[in-house]
């Protein structure tokens, strides 16, 4: 379990996509073939003659690339049913971008009400197609004329955003001033240098299509939306300045602390994560009663000093450490710790120190620091995360009793080559880990965490491996395979543990992705998706039949190791509030099983309206119902 797994917030760097209205299909949906899953769809490769970054700088190797990949999504479109709205989105995305950089405005905009369609999201829904309208209005009314053009972009944009509800785009137009502050060009070339480059290298000079399609939005990027970023980060702020007010906060009012005073049952929480700081939760860790810290393995269980829990290295190997260390690190690691506070910042628009010092940082990063940058940035998310996702675990809880299980993430741009033999290492790691769980009575786990088998397929393409990519699709499948039905029959294995486990941040369906643990369907794992705390839907959180309730997502705060307190979003920060409300249920009435958790939770929910209704939880409803049902003994 290693580039297979997704953590914090990750952003795609656009693949944009082509209107099927235009395909003039004369296939009916019964003569296509149907598309039930990401693996389902063709593999597509492109050769091309020197490295990525030459071919982005280049008009005549662009435009090859560019034919052959428009050439692919709409005989895909035409030849299969694609029913996926994120997949679909995707597609037309691209072949849009290529109509604008061909200077086909009208046929570009065609692909915007598509877009609008699929799209289930409010927010999404108004905010899709808003740059695309105004460019090509403002190219039409310019006559090229620069200056006119910039400035009557601008005026379109700002009338199109100001015209729609704060209420609710309020947080997607904070998010778009974010990230237009801090896209530079030479980010963009920096991630083709130091990630796209080396994969083509490994490859011969072939490339997959998320690779080909990603390349289209790059292009689309430095020579559509770049030269308009000054005017775009304007409009935003305009907006933003004269709307806004800070959202309803419905979750304090929702909150409920336990008292220390009480006599209640302590609980045992796993955390399986990316590590801990032990020392920032005195009185409420996990104590293995046989282990003793002394640099063996006392209790005789095959771990050492597993005194509050266990940990495994990148290779599935145990280890002791229980947090991950930052030896690895270019930078000094308090400008780390900024930038990601000022990331944080700028996704929410507040103007603080450390948003305006990593905005200047990214105005003057030069493309070879890219990867020092990322890797230093992807190397403290992983030292942060299970921290913060434990901080928000405890909250008000002094009868939880945190267990710590790392696993250990890669935060290398470029990935490992996934094999078979390290699979069956994974799968074997997973089973002791559900093990020690339930040898020790945990109660819950949280798995702020996923994967799916599109990210193996990616990673053994990145390393050249796997054969040809019909060859390389059976290893990937072979690989997940063995993950999947490990880390399944584990859980499955264990149902007096309820499983609580994130979403994903890729704003997509997690069964059509194959995504896991999300996309399981077992009688102990309940699945968390993102609402922001006016309890809307936060743009990133992913979705899906096997989604079972909503929580906090956006801005929570937490700790991070050494003890700071900072505000970071994501399915991530969602999953361990629910873990939250379940610990606290435990602690009141031990004798319910998961199934009995899952039942109370949902019923106490706020159920929200609409066309796709979700259910928000409620810990002070849930609660009150834990309090007033009479101890049953477990099943």
């Amino acid at each position: 379990m290693r580039s297979t797994r997704r953590l914090p917030r990750a952003s795609a760097m656009l693949t944009l996509a082509c209107a099927i209205m235009l395909t003039a299909s004369s296939a009916t949906a019964q003569d296509k073939i149907p598309v039930n899953s990401l693996d389902d769809l063709p593999r597509h490769t492109y050769t091309i003659p020197g490295t990525a970054s030459e071919l982005l700088a280049s008009d005549e190797q662009f435009a090859a690339l560019a034919f052959q990949v428009r050439a692919d999504i709409k005989a895909d479109l035409e030849k299969y049913d694609i029913r996926d709205a994120s997949t679909l989105q995707g597609f037309y995305g691209v072949l849009m971008s290529l109509d604008m950089l061909d200077g086909r405005f009208d046929e570009a905009l065609a692909y915007v009400p598509l877009m609008r369609d699929l799209e289930d999201k409010q927010a999404a829904k108004l905010m899709t197609g808003l740059v695309t309208e105004s460019i090509a209005e403002a190219h039409a009314q310019a006559g090229g004329d620069d200056a006119r053009y910039r400035q009557i972009f601008a005026a379109l944009l700002f009338a199109r955003v100001g015209a729609l509800p704060w209420d609710i785009v309020g947080d997607s137009v904070e998010e778009r001033l974010g990230g237009a502050r801090i896209r530079t060009e030479n980010l963009i070339l920096g991630i083709v240098l130091n990630r796209i480059d080396p994969i083509v290298e490994q490859t011969g000079g072939e490339l997959g299509a998320d690779l080909a399609r990603g390349l289209v939005g790059m292009r689309a990027m430095l020579e559509i939306h770049l030269p308009l970023r000054d005017e775009q980060i304007a409009v935003y702020q305009a907006v933003v300045d004269r709307n806004r007010v800070e959202k309803q906060d419905i979750w304090q009012a929702r909150s409920v602390t336990l008292s220390a005073g009480r006599d209640l049952t302590p609980v045992v929480v796993a955390i399986w994560d990316s590590g801990i700081d032990a020392d920032l939760f005195p009185g409420v860790l996990f104590i293995n009663p046989d282990e003793t810290l002394d640099g063996t393995d006392t209790d005789d269980n095959g771990f050492v000093d597993d005194v509050h829990g266990i940990a495994f290295d990148l290779h599935s190997h145990r280890i002791s450490d229980l947090l991950h260390p930052l030896d690895d690190m270019d930078a000094d690691v308090e400008i780390v710790a900024g930038h990601m506070k000022g990331f944080s910042d700028l996704q929410a628009a507040v103007n603080s120190k450390e948003a305006a010092e990593v905005m200047q940082f990214m105005g003057g990063i030069e493309p070879e620091q890219v990867r020092s940058f990322i890797e230093d940035f992807g190397l403290f998310g992983n030292y942060a995360h299970g921290t913060h996702v434990a901080g928000i675990a405890a909250e008000g809880n002094p009868f939880i009793r945190i267990l710590t299980c790392r696993l250990t993430l890669s935060y290398k741009m470029l990935p490992e080559t996934p094999t078979l033999s390290g699979a069956h290492t994974d799968a074997a790691a997973t089973y002791d880990t559900i093990e020690y769980f339930a040898e020790h009575d945990t109660r819950i786990v949280n798995m702020s965490w996923g994967g799916n088998r599109q990210g193996i397929e990616a990673a053994l393409e990145a390393n050249g491996a796997g054969g040809t990519p019909e060859q390389r699709a059976e290893l990937a499948r072979k690989i997940f395979r063995i993950w999947r039905d490990a880390l399944y029959d584990a859980m499955a294995s264990a149902p007096d543990i309820l499983f609580v486990t994130s979403a994903g941040n890729a704003d997509s369906d997690v069964e059509f992705d194959e995504m896991i643990p999300s996309g399981f369907d077992l009688p102990n794992l309940l699945v968390v998706g993102a609402v922001d705390q006016a309890g809307d839907p936060t743009s990133f959180t992913s979705f899906g039949s096997t989604v079972d309730v909503y929580a906090n997502g956006f801005e929570v705060e937490s700790y991070i190791p050494g003890g700071t307190r900072m505000k970071l979003s994501g399915t991530s920060q969602a999953s361990p509030n629910v873990v939250n409300l379940a610990a606290k249920m435990l602690a009141i009435d031990p004798t319910l099983t998961p199934t009995r958790i899952i039942e109370l939770i949902e019923k106490g929910a706020d159920r929200t309206e609409g066309d796709h209704p979700m259910l928000l939880i409620n810990p002070k409803r849930t609660l009150k119902l834990v309090e007033d049902a009479p101890l049953t003994p477990r099943d």
